[in-house]
């Protein structure tokens, strides 16, 4: 069994599973930097509102996303009149990129699998 280290990989080098609020951040920064509130109402949006990741959550998985080195704290900010100081701003590194590319990947084979499992049941019919 492939223990779990911090930086994302597990220690044969095999790329692990993100969690769903993870995955949720990392895609809400590929349109640019965002701030705290910013990540959670993309979030939402990209959902169509059904689903809220709470300040708590957000934090927590911010922390494990720069910790792993899969985004970084912005230092270019918005223009003055558009900027709060006490906002820390967030962008996807290449790391980043790159294990969303492979976690979508990922999903999509698992998504193919089930969908012809689906047909396969659906054409042979109900049993009698």
């Amino acid at each position: 069994m492939a223990r779990i280290q911090s930086s994302g990989r597990s220690e044969e080098g095999q790329a692990l599973a993100l969690t769903a609020a993870e995955f949720h951040v990392l895609i809400a920064l590929l349109d640019g930097q965002l701030h705290g509130y910013g990540i959670m109402q993309r979030i939402l949006d990209h959902s169509d509102g059904k689903l809220r990741i709470g300040p708590g959550t957000l934090y927590r998985t911010i922390q494990r996303l720069l910790d792993g080195q899969m985004i970084e704290e912005s230092h270019s900010r918005p223009r003055p009149e558009r900027d709060d100081p006490r906002r820390r701003y967030y962008s996807l590194t290449a790391r980043g990129r790159s294990v969303l590319d492979e976690e979508a990947a990922r999903m999509q084979k698992f998504v193919r699998l089930a969908r012809n499992k689906r047909m396969r049941l659906a054409s042979t019919g109900p049993e009698t």
